[in-house]
């Protein structure tokens, strides 16, 4: 949009920033597009009431008055609003308030693998100088002659090719095999052997991790992360699939993400000090949706149950795309399985060495989508779950993302029932992170101040009557950096349950049609956030995980990440990761009726008896 076409000026006070608009716009469809983040886990429906601003001078119009139930009393008689349903008239001031800004996370940006025999798809090679007549080099038509090269002869474009004889007597050519065949996608003067640069993406649902490597050492030298913007359009899945089902929206979408990632990239090269026309090589993973949207790819089928999901890796050139490296160098993307479970998933499992070992493991990667897999060096099963952004500490009347002031542990008094918390960065609370909500409720339940169904108790201290029934209060106002207290609400817990009933339930709905018990499983990988800085002690309390007495839990870190990281430095895992996908078996739990039947026995604390032998009710 040209800011001259626009007649009314908004500003925002908390973060000194200014936007253009026309008379009708909504102001969170502004926002996004200026790229001034604001929490909408729905995507800007009205129903999650996160996109919170307040009006400070000027007048506004509602799209509907039907979503202020989200807003306390207070809040709206101190002008607070929902951005999704503000419809601008006139120029206006607005403040964010701190809850609902999007702030810096703590993101995952570890990989624990190592490749002990790095075999990158891409390799440069001095080109063998030719007779010269005059001054032009005579090369053979489309046939170059690369020192130490071996094997087919590689591929070259037109530009490529006519760009060598102008390069002078010392020319480096940059030799890609990620298509399938060799082909050259780079020509340079001199020997710049030494530059040869690739990048290992993580696309997550919520945000995007960058690594950056030398490929000759196999060494990385740079990492970088960010906020996936694409979050402004709605925290799940299947709202972003439903706005990219028009070509607009997937247009939208998919420029939104290389966008973030451009600006992440860009910095890591910077302080790396390497140009982006010297990385050859990108290896991503993500989630099967995030893969189809990155690469501008149709995903309205991926609504469809139990339907067929390529399984082959998407192979793009960056060009096609728009990423800020080398335009012929090409984009690998781990492989995906199906619709749910991608190649996120298949990198956890390379993580992870499952695969190759005789025990009976499992695997779960909980995140806005949960991906779970069984299995050893015979086979793998695996299905995914809608366990939602709750264990993100999102979804929930005080939840918030792993930022400065977020709690993330929680300890309460049995006798006074009083809760004792720590923050991230020791900082005076803002909200209540993903570990930290996890830690809550397994003390509420411990200290009996919630029973097994997930209902609150009367009557003692510190539950109380609130807006949306009984509400247990954690931090008073005067100890938070919001000036509320920081509660949790009788709807935070049934949202809590109903997703760690999903997860519980997707685990067990497996060992069932496995016929395994508890006491097979050897080594529980956890992969992600989730994985890293839960206390299991707590979840396996919640019952998100049933209780496995012989095994032993391994956090694996950014998982998917790591996927990439090998992907990138290693042919012979590309082919690892082929075989994995191609091998894994998958159900799609939307159409499996015993499903129904484990989500319902998990929908209590901890769960069947038969999955917490010692914990669960008789």
């Amino acid at each position: 949009m040209e800011v001259n076409t626009l007649s009314i000026r908004v500003f925002f006070n908390s973060i000194n920033r200014e936007l253009f608009a026309k008379k009708g716009d909504t102001l969170l469809d502004r926002m996004r597009e200026e790229n001034i983040h604001i929490e909408a886990i729905c995507g800007g429906k009205g129903f999650c009431g996160k996109c919170k601003v307040i009006l400070e001078n000027g007048k506004v119009e509602k799209k509907s008055t039907i979503p202020d139930k989200m807003l306390s009393e207070e809040e709206l008689d101190n002008g607070y609003y929902l951005a999704c349903m503000v419809r601008l008239v006139e120029d206006c001031i607005f403040t964010i308030p701190a809850e609902s800004r999007i702030e810096n996370p703590k993101i995952l940006i570890n990989t624990e693998l190592e490749i002990a025999n790095p075999s990158p798809a891409v390799t440069k090679y001095l080109l063998k100088p030719k007779v010269k007549s005059g001054n032009s080099l005579l090369l053979s038509y489309r046939k170059l002659d690369l020192i130490d090269y071996t094997g087919t002869a590689p591929r070259i474009s037109d530009e490529i090719y006519g760009r060598i004889s102008k390069l002078g007597d010392q020319v480096t050519v940059t030799v890609s095999r990620t298509n399938g065949f060799p082909e050259i996608i780079n020509a340079e003067a001199g020997d710049t052997r030494d530059k040869n640069y690739g990048i290992a993406i993580d696309i997550g649902t919520t945000t995007l991790v960058t690594i950056l490597v030398d490929l000759n050492k196999g060494e990385i030298i740079g990492r970088n992360s960010a906020m996936n913007s694409q979050i402004t359009y709605g925290e799940d899945l299947v709202t972003r699939t439903a706005i990219a089902r028009k070509q607009e929206g997937l247009k939208r979408l998919q420029k939104t993400v290389v966008d973030s990632l451009n600006g992440v990239i860009l910095g890591m090269l910077e302080d790396a000090e390497v140009s982006p026309d010297e990385v050859n090589d990108i290896s991503v993973g993500g989630n099967t949706v995030m893969n189809h949207l990155f690469a501008g790819l149709e995903s309205g089928y991926l609504e469809i149950a139990n339907i067929e999901v390529s399984r082959d890796p998407i192979v793009i050139k960056s060009k096609m795309v728009g990423l800020a490296v080398n335009p012929e160098s090409y984009i690998y993307c781990v492989p995906n399985v199906s619709r749910f479970l991608g190649g996120d998933a298949v990198g956890d499992v390379i993580a992870s060495g499952m695969h190759m070992s005789e025990d009976m493991s499992l695997m779960v990667d909980l995140g806005t989508n949960g991906e779970i897999v069984f299995g050893n060096n015979k086979w793998l099963f695996s299905c995914s779950c809608a366990s939602g952004p709750a264990f993100e500490g999102e979804g929930v009347r005080h939840g918030m993302r792993a930022a400065v002031g977020g709690i993330d542990h929680v300890k309460i008094d049995p006798d006074t029932k009083k809760a004792q918390v720590s923050t991230i960065g020791d900082a005076p609370a803002k909200g209540i992170c993903g570990s930290g909500l996890i830690d809550l409720i397994a003390e509420v339940y411990r200290t009996e101040i919630m029973d097994f169904s997930g209902k609150f108790v009367p009557d003692l201290p510190y539950i109380r009557e609130g807006k949306w029934g009984l509400e247990y209060l954690v931090v008073p106002a005067g100890e938070t950096s919001v000036d509320k207290d920081i509660v949790l609400t009788q709807a935070d817990l049934d949202y809590v349950i109903d997703s760690k009933a999903a997860s519980c339930g997707a685990i067990t709905v497996l060992m069932k049609k496995l016929r395994i018990g508890v006491e097979d499983t050897k080594n529980i990988y956890l992969a992600g956030a989730f994985g890293t800085y839960t206390d299991m002690g707590s979840a396996t309390t919640l019952g998100i995980f049933p209780e496995f007495p012989n095994g032993k839990y391994h956090p694996l870190g950014n998982g998917s990440l790591s996927g990439a990281y090998a992907t990138l430095l290693s042919m012979d895992k590309r082919k690892e990761a082929a075989e994995v996908a191609r091998n894994m078996v998958y159900i799609d739990l939307l159409v499996d009726l015993e499903f129904i039947e484990e989500y319902s026995k998990a929908l209590y604390i901890p769960g069947d008896k038969e999955y917490f032998p010692s914990l669960g009710k008789p």
